[in-house]
């Protein structure tokens, strides 16, 4: 709205409104006006959750420092849902296709981890949503995002070519000048980095065009639906889901700016998206939010996000890496959330595999999502296969480790697209 009417003044000559022309000057203040919503408004958000006595319900693990957490006010994923949305209205272009994506999501995943936390606090029924209407709400969608993103006229790229020298080796990257529709996307590791998903249903024949859009919509659900659960899974420890988001979407920041940018994107030898600069101010809106929401949710928490905050931040960095045709990094850059649903489901599979075999079911870890494995001591009576560390690590420490490792792993993601 602001960029806009600012737009509109500036024909006007008002001094100073061209700045709202800038990219960079829009996300610094967005993220300065998400950082303000968090914090300053987030305080009466919490109160008001107080007053309506919206109070985790918390299942009785046998975990250091859980009984402190009953009754702490959930819902809090409604701070993040506001300091992302009202920057983001006020700073970007909302004629820009992948900003209204963005919006959707953020609004369509709120609503539905929303519901999820009504069903939980309201109705006292600690499953929540029942599952299938998750993964519809998910699958819908990601349904909605694969079809936008292969049929709206919109979305394009300007692809990098390799311009090699006499000794066949690279010399320079060339963007090209013509804008097209495509369905290729960045992989890490390759020096041809490009990948076409329509490779996949070439065994298709004469209906390959058909093939190749039902293809990368159901790997655009996958993803959404993949990501947002594992960031649901990841929050069970105070700041854990919220701190690890925040590392992802600044990666995920930089690597939308520098694939919006031709000279950074020919640099870094990867696609050039026309209109992407615009998700720059709404993923600063993002880490804004998402850093604000640490103040209250920090060690020990006065706030967990619920649902309402899980669902979304997951949602968001799914779509946001499809968008700049980033999503096979994902395993890289999302590594935690990886883990945590991978913890699980070894878990799962493990039990079931040792019930059905010696009629008693084994675990190889001592609890999961694999955080909560750190928090049991080793050898108490629980028959894991991996017992270490016999010692309670702290909550404040399991948290801080687990965004080390973030970090770390946002870094090698961005530092893939050179290691070729």
């Amino acid at each position: 709205m602001l960029y806009h009417l600012f737009t509109y003044l500036d024909h006007m000559d008002l001094p100073g409104a061209g700045m709202f022309r800038y990219v960079s000057f829009r996300s610094g203040i967005a993220l300065i006006f998400s950082l303000f919503i968090a914090t300053v408004f987030g305080r009466r958000i919490i109160d008001m959750l107080k007053q309506l006595q919206i109070g985790e319900l918390v299942r009785e693990l046998g975990l250091e420092g859980q009984a402190s957490k009953k009754g702490t006010p959930t819902m809090g994923g409604i701070i993040i849902i506001v300091a992302i949305l009202i920057p983001t209205l006020l700073c970007a272009r909302l004629n820009n296709i992948y900003v209204i994506l963005m919006l959707i999501t953020t609004v369509w995943l709120g609503t539905l981890g929303f519901a999820d936390d009504y069903i939980k606090v309201f109705r006292k029924n600690k499953k929540g949503l029942h599952g299938l209407f998750k993964i519809i709400g998910q699958v819908g969608l990601g349904l909605i995002v694969g079809l936008v993103l292969f049929f709206s006229p919109d979305v394009v790229i300007r692809e990098n070519r390799e311009v090699l020298n006499k000794d066949n080796a690279v010399e320079h990257v060339r963007i090209h000048s013509a804008a097209t529709k495509s369905t290729k996307t960045t992989i890490p590791f390759m020096k041809n980095n490009n990948f076409d998903y329509a490779n996949l249903v070439k065994w298709t024949g004469k209906y390959q065009a058909e093939a190749t859009w039902v293809a990368f919509v159901l790997i655009v659900i996958f993803i959404v639906t993949a990501v947002s659960n594992g960031a649901n899974l990841t929050d069970g420890l105070d700041g854990l889901a919220a701190g690890s988001s925040a590392i992802i979407g600044l990666a995920l920041g930089i690597l939308g700016y520098t694939s919006a940018h031709a000279e950074f994107a020919s640099f870094l030898n990867i696609m050039f998206i026309p209109g992407a600069e615009e998700l720059a101010v709404f993923a600063s809106a993002f880490i804004g939010a998402t850093i604000g929401f640490l103040w209250y949710n920090a060690h020990p928490a006065q706030v967990f996000m619920g649902d309402t905050g899980s669902l979304t931040l997951g949602g968001i960095i799914a779509v946001f890496a499809i968008i700049i045709r980033k999503e096979l990094l994902i395993p890289i850059l999302c590594g935690i959330f990886l883990t945590e649903s991978l913890s699980v489901l070894i878990q799962v599979v493990y039990f079931k595999i040792t019930r059905r075999r010696y009629g008693v079911g084994k675990r190889i870890f001592k609890m999961t999502p694999l955080h909560h494995h750190f928090q049991k001591a080793g050898h108490a009576g629980i028959d894991a296969l991996i017992q270490r560390p016999v010692r309670i690590v702290p909550e404040s420490k399991i948290v801080v480790r687990f965004w080390l490792i973030g970090i770390l792993l946002a870094v090698i993601t961005i530092v893939t697209l050179k290691m070729r």
